[in-house]
């Protein structure tokens, strides 16, 4: 009875209850892939996509230059050798990530040192964009790394080759912060927390640290997460948790989980396999899931971070033939939640881009209120002036209920004019301003010298 009792308790922790136990990936059918498409062969390992409600966005091959591409989600299927491109870079483009606050803002960073930001029309490009809204230079040598901030509006984070992280102030064109005496080699990521109050940054000199971003002082750091050499990335988890990925002496993946208030030892460490490609880790906040996705592989494990041991509890794998270049990752507000859907990735190939959904098997066709707590809307919490001056805000939170509809006008991009050329779009509203004036001041006039001629 001993014996078998003990059986039971066994099979009991090998089994635990999860909603998200049997969470499965689906690749979308051909016909709602985007084909054809010469993806970045550039050695760099950043995301190589971002994505949208609105745009999905890749680095692309370019000769002479730095090019990505931005689609309209719905522009499905084969892309002509002629679709317009986002070109303005003289180098290589690394890095490339969408405001959080406005669809069709996005920014790229290139091997050029420079940090661009472009606005892309609701109905996608017709012709090629060189000339950015904004050019920020500050970086001395390439930048790999961009983030923009979750709640305050138009604060932008940079990490260069230079082992600089500047933190800029967009709408001013502004380098406000600038973190240059804290990291001793190159940065491999940066990120924020959930309202924006702290970095983290993972370093060649292979030290994991917390930021005062303001300060931009350290505040907890923590050496050789992980003792193998190669990159180590980190991410902020619930309750202040950190998860990072890494390799150990003999190069096996691991994967850990810290406690900032206590760094000496992980929580969990566990070791995954000897593949060679870093894993980017994607957190989901509202379901603790967090998917790693190793470039050069082709599969995404997922795991679900918990307060129990051993904290970090494997789910399953979604495996293909296929290797991944890169990988983009749907905001919550841009999946189908009537389909059950909890996350949508946008995987990259040497020449197109495959998205694959992850779902959780419900029968019942009502909204699933466990699976979609209230989410992180695209309203900012706060501005830039008032974040750099010392304001934290918690993110504006929507429901899914409904399926994301824009309740609030997307924010407006403005840029001190004063200090920046105006975008085209802003002069022609302006010259329609101005030719409205001239019509209503010849009408005056007629009517002015009408009433003359009566008297």
């Amino acid at each position: 009875r001993g014996c078998r009792f003990q059986e039971f308790t066994m099979s009991r922790k090998v089994v635990r209850t999860s909603k998200f136990r049997h969470v499965f990936g689906q690749a979308l059918k051909a016909d709602q892939c985007y084909d054809d498409i010469r993806i970045s062969q550039m050695t760099w390992d950043s995301n190589f996509c971002s994505v949208n409600p609105k745009f999905v966005a890749m680095i692309v091959d370019a000769s002479g230059g730095g090019a990505f591409m931005v689609l309209p989600l719905s522009k499905t299927g084969r892309i002509d050798m002629s679709y317009p491109t986002v070109c303005g870079h003289t180098g290589p483009v690394l890095d490339i990530e969408f405001c959080p606050h406005n669809d069709n803002i996005i920014a790229s960073g290139s091997e050029d040192c420079s940090v661009m930001i472009w606005e892309i029309p609701d109905s996608g490009l017709t012709t090629s964009l060189t000339d950015p809204v904004v050019k920020l230079d500050g970086h001395s040598k390439r930048v790999g790394i961009l983030s923009w901030h979750p709640t305050a509006h138009n604060v932008l984070m940079s990490a260069g080759c230079d082992n600089v992280v500047i933190l800029w102030n967009v709408a001013r064109g502004e380098a406000v912060v600038r973190i240059d005496s804290v990291h001793t080699d190159m940065i491999y990521s940066a990120c924020w927390n959930r309202d924006g109050s702290r970095i983290l940054t993972s370093c060649k000199d292979k030290t994991m640290r917390v930021l005062d971003p303001r300060k931009g002082t350290v505040l907890i750091e923590k050496e050789k997460p992980h003792e193998g050499s190669r990159p180590i990335r980190a991410v902020f988890v619930a309750d202040g948790k950190i998860l990072s990925t890494g390799f150990s002496r003999m190069s096996e993946r691991q994967v850990a989980l810290w406690d900032p208030n206590n760094f000496k030892e992980p929580l969990t460490l566990q070791e995954l396999d000897t593949s060679s490609g870093v894993l980017l880790p994607f957190y989901d906040p509202d379901t603790g899931v967090v998917y790693l996705c190793g470039k050069g592989d082709s599969s995404i494990r997922y795991f679900e971070v918990t307060d129990e041991a051993p904290y970090v509890h494997y789910l399953s794998m979604y495996s293909s033939k296929e290797s991944q270049k890169g990988m983009g990752y749907m905001p919550k507000r841009g999946l189908e939640v009537n389909k059950c859907e909890i996350a949508r990735f946008y995987k990259l190939h040497e020449r197109k881009c495959e998205p694959i959904v992850m779902t959780v098997p419900r029968k019942s066709d009502l909204f699933q209120e466990d699976l979609y707590p209230d989410t992180v809307g695209p309203e900012p919490s706060a501005e830039a002036d008032e974040w750099f001056q010392g304001k934290d805000a918690p993110p504006i939170l929507i429901s899914l209920k409904d399926g994301f509809a824009t309740t609030t006008k997307a924010k407006e991009f403005k840029v001190h004019k004063s200090l920046l050329k105006t975008t085209t779009a802003s002069v022609q509203s302006l010259r329609k301003e101005v030719k409205d004036l001239k019509a209503a001041l010849e009408e005056l006039t007629k009517r002015v010298s009408e009433l003359e001629s009566k008297n």
